[in-house]
């Protein structure tokens, strides 16, 4: 299991649309925690603690910060600050080998599993872990879970 590192950095604070911050990030998460569409990330801008999503975009991944919670930061447009970021939640190298090799298996499963934001890939993986002393009941849970993932769908429908 890798586990995934924290990137720390200064950023330079941009303006973004609608008096947001626009904070580019200077690595490519896809080479530091695996190729998604978004990367679902936690950590600190000028030690005040955000959850974003990293997204691409002309000038390379990067996440904005609306101005309420600019103010909140202590930071402005032109102002240096320091960045720490890592990958939220249970990521594809955090999994059961059971679990993993079933994403791979589904590259649709496994490609919208890594778009999750952490509260619906934490669901999915509590329904599954709940079976641990059923391996037959596990491997219908995966199955079940890899089906779901693979047309889309974000939260396992209650019964």
């Amino acid at each position: 299991m890798r586990r995934m590192r924290v990137q720390r950095f200064d950023a330079q604070i941009a303006a973004g649309p609608r008096g947001h911050a626009l904070i580019v990030v200077p690595f490519d998460p896809d080479a530091q925690w695996g190729v998604k569409a978004v990367h679902h990330v936690r950590g600190t801008v000028n030690g005040c603690r955000v959850r974003v999503t990293l997204e691409p975009g002309e000038g390379g991944w990067a996440f904005t910060m609306n101005p309420a919670r600019m103010q909140h930061a202590g930071i402005a447009a032109g102002s240096q600050v320091p960045v720490e970021l890592s990958p939220e939640g249970p990521q594809r190298g955090d999994l059961a080998e059971d679990i993993a090799a079933a994403l791979e298996a589904s590259p649709a499963a496994g490609a919208f599993f890594d778009t999750l934001a952490q509260f619906y890939r934490t669901g999915y993986l509590r329904y599954i872990d709940a079976t641990k002393r059923r391996p037959d009941l596990r491997a219908a849970r995966i199955a079940e879970v890899t089906h779901l993932l693979a047309s889309g769908i974000k939260e396992r429908p209650r019964s």
